[in-house]
């Protein structure tokens, strides 16, 4: 799908329009993680109420990490979502401001064991995809720690 449209639809949900669908990357992990496949699956759910989201992670030496997070109106309307994975843990987060990353960035944050963490998507410069990033907060701003470049599948 080159050049896809980043155009939100109408809705809270509607941010997440560009971000619907199949995706994947693949990345060389750290130390003697070998190579890392991941795929994200945003479709909506319930009636449209919420977009659902399914990552799987495969890992070298046959491991895998996985999630599943559910992006709604939140008790006072603003998006927000809530996280499960697989190693038991879960996050709650809302929408973002991410427009030092991208004018067009869908970012949400999550108060997380190690403190803020932001979660971030973006249209790729060049058009096919999009970028995603993890990162948190200190004391001199965002620190990235993972950045993954998606196209669809």
């Amino acid at each position: 799908m080159p050049g896809r449209a980043w155009k939100s639809g109408r809705g809270a949900l509607g941010v997440l329009k560009p971000l619907l669908g199949d995706w994947a990357t693949e990345t060389e992990g750290p130390g003697d993680f070998g190579t890392i496949r991941v795929t994200r699956r945003f479709e909506t759910v319930l009636g449209g109420a919420y977009v659902c989201l399914d990552v799987h992670w495969t890992l070298g030496g046959g491991k895998s990490y996985e999630e599943i997070a559910l992006f709604g109106k939140g008790e006072d309307g603003a998006l927000a979502f809530t996280s499960f994975t697989s190693d038991g843990k879960q996050a709650r987060g809302v929408q973002a401001d991410g427009s030092d990353v991208h004018p067009q960035a869908i970012a949400f944050e999550a108060q997380m064991p190690a403190g803020l963490a932001r979660f971030v998507y973006w249209p790729a410069d060049d058009g096919e995809g999009y970028c995603f990033a993890v990162e948190n907060r200190t004391r001199k701003g965002w620190n990235r720690f993972l950045r993954h470049h998606y196209l669809p599948i």
